[in-house]
């Protein structure tokens, strides 16, 4: 890795996605939701990340993030996807195999896949784009075909209520995107 990628994913707001295999709408579910905030949570108390915002949607999720130094956006970008899928495998192998069968792959390195390879982080230089994603990330849940709540204060699992109502009591590792232009 070369010093600008390093400089990059510590020094700017990183906007992430990633998508379930398929597109099957494995993060319906609120324990699956949950597997994904503790870990976003997790990685926040490790020190690893600073999470400025988010959206879980029934099969991707959004987020805006940066990478604590000495951490590298590759690896920890890796160990969440990877924590997240093996949680919800053990969870599917327990309650759901009719479920997890619906993410069986034949590939040499695995038997079953939830992620789609290659998610993708997009550094944001400027506080006009990062609130444009901030915008787009809380208008998901209502947008297009998902419909999930009548408006984006309804929708649990996103950092709306953060953002608007000042609400630090449901997501208490969300940092503010201000922070980084004081």
């Amino acid at each position: 890795m070369n010093q600008e990628e390093i400089r990059e994913e510590h020094e700017y707001i990183g906007f992430f996605t990633a998508t379930i295999l398929k597109w099957q709408r494995l993060l319906k579910p609120h324990k699956y939701k949950q597997i994904i905030l503790d870990s976003l949570k997790y990685l926040v108390e490790q020190k690893k990340v600073k999470v400025y915002a988010f959206v879980i949607m029934p099969n991707h999720i959004h987020l805006l993030w940066k990478i604590n130094e000495p951490y590298l956006l590759e690896d920890v970008q890796r160990d969440f996807l990877k924590f997240t899928g093996q949680a919800m495998y053990r969870d599917l192998l327990k309650n759901h195999k009719d479920v997890l069968a619906l993410f069986r792959v034949d590939l040499k390195d695995r038997k079953y896949q939830f992620w789609k390879r290659n998610s993708l982080t997009t550094f944001l230089y400027y506080r006009k784009t990062i609130e444009q994603k901030l915008d787009y990330i809380h208008n998901n849940p209502v947008q297009g075909i998902w419909e999930l709540a009548e408006s984006v204060d309804k929708y649990p699992y996103s950092s709306y209520n953060f953002y608007e109502f000042d609400d630090t009591t449901i997501y208490p590792f969300l940092t503010h995107y201000m922070e980084e232009f004081e």
